[in-house]
């Protein structure tokens, strides 16, 4: 093998990249711990608090993290019995439910917020300037769109509108019912 093999920009991206990654999961671990929270209960906790009603379908959340549909129910699971998420059956789709965060959940977010956001500016975000940072945050959607399409699923609400669709009717189902 020669050594252009080893140079080619495409792995040097996708494993700077990996290195990013690596490197601002170690700088949160701390706070999180802290918080008694590992990074994926806090993905979870933090896709829910950006949700509508403060609420996705298990499927969208394993479609928006990185963990496998099993995984987000382990998750779920975890933050449920801490009083962090619930779940709610849909009503047209006896298969299908949301997780929905509490305002215990709630109240964690916002607790853990200022000093999450100190460490993404510090380590991220404050690096860039903010034409390099709208760069990345374009490139990162270009990519994100092509190999993960459905990780916008339940982001605007239409999932949870088509959910509370009477099968017979077009109109959402009352919230009561």
């Amino acid at each position: 093998m020669t050594k252009e093999v080893f140079t080619d920009p495409r792995i040097t991206a996708m494993g700077l990249l990996n290195e990013v990654h690596a490197g601002l999961n170690e700088k949160f671990q701390p706070l999180l711990a802290a918080h008694k929270l590992s990074l994926a209960e806090f993905d979870v906790l933090i896709r829910l608090a950006r949700s509508p009603r403060y609420r996705l379908r298990m499927s969208d959340l394993a479609a928006q993290t990185i963990l496998s549909t099993s995984g987000v129910t382990r998750v779920v699971d975890r933050l449920e019995r801490d009083g962090l998420v619930t779940r709610e059956a849909c009503p047209s789709d006896r298969r299908g439910f949301f997780a929905v965060l509490t305002e215990a959940g709630q109240d964690r977010v916002e607790r853990i917020l200022p000093e999450h956001n100190a460490l993404i500016e510090t380590w991220f975000t404050g690096l860039l300037a903010p034409e390099a940072l709208a760069a990345l945050e374009d490139t990162l959607r270009t990519v994100r769109d092509a190999v993960r399409p459905s990780s916008t699923a339940g982001v605007t609400g239409e999932v949870e509108r088509a959910c509370l669709r009477r099968p017979d009717r077009s109109e959402p189902v009352a919230a009561s019912e």
